[in-house]
């Protein structure tokens, strides 16, 4: 659970207010995830997803940390998440991370605003692995994740098809 001690943050434009998602936020983040699935390798369905899809984020994010930023006073910056890497017990002390930023608003830190709050979060919560699976056709993922300290751990060769491109997952890690 987030605690106030994480509600602001602050990066190199103005402030940001990080709180958890809510249902407030279900069309922001779906029409967000919807940029991205329709302009990007960084969301994985091939098809834009309808609001009611927003109910798997919320289900993701009930017993994990996540969150949602705000400028003060502006529309939704960004989003993120981290969920279970495998529903078994043995693996509780593992989650994946997802986040997304509106476009006009990456390369200014609040990705890395982002990835340092559901850090934080997550270590509160008895994390203390993150893995992130990354199309290999989203280069600008991958090197940010290797700027931060996640490690390449694996890769599944040929498994994705998206718009007639055939793509790899890269696994990458980070022990907190």
């Amino acid at each position: 659970m987030q605690t106030e001690k994480y509600a602001y943050m602050r990066v190199d434009l103005p402030a940001y207010r990080f709180s958890p998602i809510t249902d407030a936020d279900g069309e922001e983040i779906i029409d967000l995830f919807n940029y991205y699935i329709e302009n990007s390798f960084a969301a994985y369905p091939e098809q834009k997803v309808p609001y009611g899809f927003f109910s798997l984020f919320l289900e993701a994010a009930k017993k994990y940390p996540s969150v949602v930023a705000h400028p003060d006073n502006g529309p939704l910056a960004g989003f993120g998440l981290l969920r279970p890497h495998n529903p078994m017990s043995a693996f509780r002390h593992s989650a994946e991370i997802t986040y997304f930023i509106r476009p006009d608003m990456t390369g200014k830190g609040l990705g890395t605003a982002m990835l340092g709050h559901l850090e934080a979060a997550g270590k509160e919560r008895g994390i203390t692995t993150l893995l992130a699976s990354i199309s290999s056709l989203n280069e600008g993922s991958i090197r940010f994740h290797e700027s931060h300290g996640f490690r390449h751990c694996g890769r599944f060769c040929n498994v994705g098809i998206k718009n007639g491109m055939v793509f790899d997952t890269v696994w990458m890690q980070k022990f907190l």
